[in-house]
């Protein structure tokens, strides 16, 4: 599930229904609902900012591997369109803020990587790029995205150990700026989107497609096997 609800001119997308404990992987119809619901914030005239989250113990545990071990060309497809999506919230035309109240593993990590802002669980909860432990190396495109917004030490330690960094390592390692107990942790990601959503979106697309750009087009243009 990923629902879109408003908080003011805060646009807030959140994975999973918040009762049963999803892992809020990305399938192919999660992915679709992805991009009807970024229409629909794109959609809306004057202020807007956009935060997304997840639900339970997880931001989101990345792709359903299951479901693309099945697939085909239908993976190869949702594969594409998901590397579309994070390039949307990378050149999203106003404030984006990841309110990360869980763990963030692979597909998850990178789409917290795409926002301006990650807001972090302090207590509990991993953001990891495990690829190596898996034995399934990232693509161009989402080393470039991880390159957008993270430091690269945290990136190297990142893609070369998986190592899971916790609230506050993630915090000292530039990729959270800032972290939060678990009840705040949306709130304060609101409240920081709230005060910037009167700013420009029109400029602000433009300086994102001036810093980012590049790396849009490799998200938007990446072959895949």
């Amino acid at each position: 599930m990923v629902e879109l609800t408003w908080q003011g001119d805060v646009a807030v997308v959140r994975m999973g229904d918040g009762v049963t404990d999803d892992e809020n992987r990305f399938d192919g119809d999660a992915v679709a609902r992805w991009h009807a619901v970024i229409d629909e914030v794109e959609a809306k005239e004057g202020p807007c900012a956009l935060v997304t989250t997840g639900s339970g113990k997880f931001y989101s545990n990345g792709l359903d591997l299951a479901w693309l071990g099945t697939e085909g060309n239908d993976a190869r497809g949702m594969l594409r369109d998901l590397h579309r999506l994070w390039g949307r919230i990378l050149g999203f035309g106003g404030i984006t803020v990841a309110a990360v109240n869980g763990h963030a593993f692979g597909a998850g990590a990178l789409l917290s990587s795409a926002h301006d802002r990650i807001v972090m669980r302090a207590d509990r909860g991993y953001w990891c790029m495990p690829e190596v432990d898996i034995h399934l190396p990232v693509g161009e495109a989402m080393s470039k995205l991880l390159l957008a917004n993270i430091p690269r030490r945290a990136i190297l330690d990142a893609l070369v150990t998986a190592h899971r960094f916790t609230g506050p390592e993630a915090l000292e390692a530039g990729i959270a700026a800032e972290i939060a107990p678990a009840d705040e942790v949306l709130e304060r990601a609101v409240a920081h989107a709230a005060a910037l959503a009167h700013k420009d979106r029109e400029v602000i697309a433009v300086h994102k497609r001036i810093l980012h750009g590049a790396t849009i087009d490799a998200l938007n243009g990446e072959k895949l096997a």
